[in-house]
């Protein structure tokens, strides 16, 4: 008679993954999936198609048979299309500077791949505290300690707020310009100021610019996405295509910096992701020559809907880029941010909790990737709630 040993499963799972929760934006993208035609201003993709040329590139590279595995660190013709943009947009030159670049399977694909590559356990990683909901996760999986720097009110992330935060084991400084939940931009002085403290103390800078693309005017400065790398080569630049163009699915990004630590980086690919997509990869060789600045200006008139909504009822720090809010639950309600979002579910409107983002949960986030007819609706709704819930109203 054979004996069958039953498995326990829940023992099986790793510390690992023991220590990551789920995500609280897709917990709320699947609550959405619950309601009936819910006002969804929680999730951060473009709510426009991708252009044309790209879609017609990326089938034309399937009809091509480009549907194998490509090189490691991306076809050669994309690659050299970004270098080509970085030296027009930054100044680097790529193969003179001892810099290279790889193609990734989106940013988070980069940043995943940049944690192992440099960061051992023990090892700690400044980051602002609100911060994207992924950086915890990334650094729980390299085993670095993420040291959180408090940003509250304004969500600038300067160089005297990462000065109090660096010990001994400070590695890397994470920064995130335009931001994710603030849609907050550093200026240039900022990040000069930042370059300079991390070189003196021997920091590396990782900078991830997903939204580069989506910065609105009164935050550019010389008609581009203010950057550390105009300041040093000496940092990973991590960018990516999904936000800026529409292709969130497609998962392509790509990362920047010295040869070394490029190098280790596609070493690490070649176990994991392998390669990124291939017929995404040659449906984006074109990509810098697709104008998205009439994109960019609807969404900036949409920002500009949300602060006049909120002018006069809440604090709401003013975004210069991205499609984000991070908007106060006005202390007189009495209530945390999870408890208000709570309310706004029960009237059909998902937006994301502060504690998502950050350790404490005072404010929310608000996508404005959405239609502008359901934008002023649940903005409508939203406003309605913190006025219909002060005490004694």
């Amino acid at each position: 008679m054979v004996t069958q040993m039953m498995h326990d499963f829940e023992a099986m799972i790793s510390r690992r993954c023991r220590a990551i929760d789920v995500s609280g934006i897709r917990s709320v993208f699947e609550l959405g999936a619950k309601l009936d035609d819910p006002i969804n201003l929680s999730i951060g993709q473009p709510d426009f198609p991708v252009p044309e040329a790209l879609k017609q590139a990326a089938i034309d590279a399937i009809r091509a048979d480009h549907n194998g595995y490509t090189l490691t660190q991306g076809i050669p013709e994309l690659r050299e299309r970004v270098a080509a943009h970085l030296q027009e947009d930054i100044g680097w030159d790529v193969a003179a500077g001892g810099q290279s670049v790889l193609i990734s399977s989106g940013t988070s694909g980069a940043l995943l791949l940049a944690s192992l590559a440099l960061l051992d356990p023990g090892d700690e990683v400044i980051v602002s505290d609100p911060y994207f909901v992924a950086y915890p996760a990334i650094s729980e999986l390299a085993g670095a300690k993420l040291i959180c720097c408090n940003t509250y009110p304004d969500f600038r992330l300067t160089a005297e707020r990462v000065e109090r935060a660096i010990t001994p084991r400070t590695k890397v400084l994470l920064l995130n310009s335009p931001g994710n939940p603030s849609g907050v931009v550093l200026t240039g002085d900022e990040l000069r100021d930042l370059v300079d403290l991390c070189r003196t103390h021997g920091i590396l800078i990782i900078s991830d610019e997903i939204y580069d693309e989506f910065t609105y005017d009164d935050a550019r400065e010389d008609g581009r996405c203010p950057s550390p790398a105009r300041f040093t080569d000496e940092l990973l630049l991590v960018r990516g295509f999904g936000k800026s163009y529409g292709c969130t699915g497609w998962r392509m990004g790509y990362v920047a910096g010295p040869a070394r630590i490029i190098r280790e980086m596609a070493k690490l690919q070649q176990y994991t992701f392998v390669c990124a997509p291939s017929m995404a990869q040659y449906g984006l060789v074109g990509v810098f020559d697709v104008d998205m600045s009439d994109m960019v200006e609807v969404y900036r008139r949409r920002r500009d809907m949300v602060l006049a909504a909120f002018e006069g009822v809440t604090e709401v720090a003013r975004p210069g880029g991205a499609f984000y809010v991070f908007v106060e639950v006005p202390k007189a309600l009495g209530l945390t941010a999870g408890e208000f979002v709570r309310l706004g579910f029960s009237r059909n409107v998902l937006t994301i909790p502060g504690s998502v983002f950050s350790r404490r949960d005072t404010h929310f986030r608000l996508s404005y990737a959405a239609p502008e007819d359901k934008l002023r609706q649940g903005l409508d709704i939203l406003v309605a709630l913190m006025s219909e819930n002060r005490p004694g109203v």
